[in-house]
């Protein structure tokens, strides 16, 4: 993949997160070639769109498993309550998530940060429900990493109420209900696939810092992987979550 191809998928996949359209195919040359490659990408369709970072998405499949993230566009953070459009949105899935916020700057460094630096910087955390959505028609067969480039099946992220952090939460398996227009829609067990997604922000502060040269900041709201796995609505109608301890969080889809 070269920064021609590189060029044509982030300007591709910019208008189609713009026009809420999907690609109907994707050229085999246009697949990013490895994992620096899929993270320019995500990055030139900010730039593209003109969007800041208003947070992040990041998770692993397993507790030791490697992790990937993806910045979002602050344009696409919506605040508690936020009523959104289910045509904007193909496909439409919805999570709970839990999410953090630092209460300090980590600036662009050298050296990576350690991780009981990274901890010790947590400020606040809150609960969060992402929708998940894709450029791609042929979702989910599609190859990983052009997934990862696609700001890693992000449509939008709606955010709680945080509160300050508490290092005795049950971050591994909280107590929590989710559902839709009052069913539960809980498809897999109340666990995020990661394990403890406090492991993930290592990673993250360290991919932006010095991989990428940016700095994390206290405003950025960073989700950290489903608790309940993928529901895909049918319908418009509301979704309500709650984990135990924080406060309630929902969206409407119309």
């Amino acid at each position: 993949m070269n920064f021609t191809d590189t060029s044509l998928l982030s300007q591709r996949l910019a208008e189609a997160r713009a026009r809420h359209q999907t690609l109907d195919s994707l050229p085999p040359e246009q697949i990013p070639a490895d994992f620096g490659a899929a993270y320019a990408i995500q990055h030139e369709i900010l730039r593209l769109s003109g969007s800041e970072i208003g947070g992040w998405k990041i998770g692993s499949k397993s507790e030791t498993g490697p992790i990937q993230g993806a910045p979002l566009p602050a344009a696409d953070v919506y605040e508690d309550g936020a009523r959104l459009p289910r045509d904007a949105f193909t496909p439409l899935a919805l999570e709970l998530e839990i999410a953090f916020r630092f209460g300090r700057r980590f600036e662009p460094a050298q050296e990576p940060y350690s991780e009981a630096e990274v901890l010790a910087g947590i400020g606040s955390f809150g609960t969060t429900i992402e929708i998940v959505a894709s450029r791609y028609a042929a979702w989910p067969n599609v190859d990983k990493l052009a997934q990862l480039a696609d700001l890693q099946n992000n449509g939008a992220l709606v955010v709680g109420e945080f509160v300050p952090y508490r290092e005795d939460f049950p971050f591994v398996a909280p107590s929590l209900r989710f559902s839709f227009e009052g069913r539960n829609v809980v498809v897999e067990a109340a666990k995020n696939p990661a394990g403890d997604p406090r492991r993930l922000l290592t990673w993250l502060v360290n991919h932006c810092a010095v991989v990428r040269g940016i700095a994390v900041t206290p405003e950025m709201v960073i989700t950290a992987g489903s608790y309940t796995g993928m529901f895909f609505p049918q319908s418009a109608g509301t979704a309500s979550g709650r984990i135990e301890g924080l406060a309630p969080i929902s969206v409407t889809l119309f």
